[in-house]
């Protein structure tokens, strides 16, 4: 779902103009150690599940708003795993955008763990051992590593 923000960006620049937009990564690990996976309606592929910022939103709630969107599991955020940059990326309605990825480890509240899809941004979901993944973009497979490499600090791409 594009956020109303953004439509009403993409009104005014239109879609071949680049907007680079604050996003949040989870990677959601259960008390097996699995990773909670979604495969996305736009694109068919298997990621993590993310989203984009509101205006004014602070992140730790907009990742967790955004696992409770899309998978109905509720989750409490345990740290910053790393902030890394996408590749630009032309969505299939044809809009141009990159994103500052803020990855976030999270954990499950409860003992409820059940996901299933909960809106129309997700095929299906899932719960992944780390060495029994589904296909995934190499882009998700490192944000994955970065956040199960359990650093005290976040990562980030040194300054050149």
């Amino acid at each position: 779902m594009i956020p109303e923000f953004v439509s009403s960006l993409r009104a005014v620049v239109g879609a071949d103009h680049l907007l680079w937009l604050p996003g949040v990564n989870a990677v959601v690990r259960d008390g097996f150690g699995r990773v909670l996976l979604h495969r996305r309606s736009d694109s068919g592929r298997w990621s993590l599940l993310s989203g984009i910022l509101e205006p004014g939103e602070d992140p730790a709630a907009g990742v967790v708003r955004e696992v409770e969107e899309e998978t109905g599991v509720r989750v409490v955020v345990e740290r910053l795993a790393a902030v890394t940059v996408s590749p630009r990326v032309r969505h299939p309605n044809g809009d141009l955008a990159q994103y500052l990825e803020l990855v976030f480890v999270c954990r499950p509240t409860g003992a409820d763990q059940v996901a299933r899809v909960a809106d129309d941004e997700s095929l299906e979901v899932g719960w992944f051992a780390p060495d029994a993944m589904p296909p995934l973009r190499e882009s998700v497979r490192e944000r994955i590593a970065l956040a199960l490499a359990d650093q005290p600090l976040a990562w980030f791409s040194p300054a050149p």
